[in-house]
């Protein structure tokens, strides 16, 4: 069970205080449990929040630790003042040190969404994501020339996760191709990626993890199989040598962690975010 309760608190969407905060507490072997609480952007909010996390360290016994990129100083106050836990403030951390080197002032905008609708890069996203989902899986053909990367390999080896991120993350239009057995037999790649090899990207796997995450998919089947399983992921790795393809095996890898190394080795002429 966790021994501890962190709280990631905004005025705004809370995904930059829980990420930055998460990356800083993987660096501690501890169990917590991970409270966001969003859009605390009034006095009153602010005074729910403080209750609720009082109440977490009565029942724990050890103080929360709470994260916070609050912009509005009034809510910041009420939490400052009234939180019993060990509070990060993140943006006052950095914020006010920056404002005093750039001799600037922040405009202390809540969230990097706020007007979303009127931002070229999030409507860029949102196109690159509709188009990721149109070109999920080998869906279509139409418009490969402006994927800006490809993803080729195995039913399950993460193509289509990899594809949402790269969309929703850096607005990029990821399609995704799956290598079947047909294309094994022909020993070479589909013909509608051939004149797209700058932009392929090969996704590989352990057979073992392969077979669990089709069994859950499709139990006892001949396509979750470890035997062919190993079949096709030895298929699909000998054709992207064969064809050149720049690959890396998903096993033990985040999706974070496999976007990264696609980006660095495919870098987009565009990167929208």
């Amino acid at each position: 069970m966790p021994n501890r309760t962190v709280f990631f608190i905004s005025d705004g969407t809370a995904i930059t205080a829980e990420t930055f905060g998460k990356a800083i507490l993987a660096q501690f072997e501890t169990d917590c449990l991970h409270i966001r609480l969003p859009f605390v952007d009034t006095v009153e909010k602010a005074n729910k929040a403080v209750r609720q996390i009082n109440h977490a360290g009565i029942v724990d016994g050890k103080r929360p630790i709470v994260f916070t990129t609050l912009v509005n100083m009034e809510v910041l106050k009420v939490i400052t003042n009234g939180c019993q836990g060990m509070l990060l403030d993140m943006f006052g951390t950095f914020v006010h040190p920056l404002e005093t080197e750039l001799q600037l002032k922040s405009n202390h905008r809540i969230g990097r969404f706020t007007d979303a609708s009127k931002s070229k890069e999030y409507q860029l996203r949102i196109e690159a994501i509709n188009f990721s989902l149109a070109h999920d899986d080998g869906q279509s053909h139409l418009d490969l020339e402006h994927s800006d990367v490809i993803l080729v390999g195995v039913s399950r080896s993460g193509k289509t996760p990899t594809s949402l991120y790269l969309a929703m993350q850096y607005g990029l239009k990821a399609s995704n191709y799956p290598l079947i057995p047909e294309d094994f037999e022909r020993r070479h790649l589909p013909p509608a990626l051939t004149t797209h090899k700058n932009k392929l990207f090969g996704l590989t796997i352990q057979p073992e993890r392969l077979s669990e995450i089709r069994n859950e998919r499709r139990p006892n089947s001949h396509y979750a199989s470890l035997e062919n399983c190993r079949q096709e992921v030895k298929e699909a790795e000998a054709m992207m040598r064969r064809s050149g393809i720049r690959w890396l095996s998903t096993t033990t890898k985040s999706i974070e962690e496999i976007a990264t190394t696609i980006l660095q080795e495919i870098r987009p002429e565009r990167l929208a975010y």
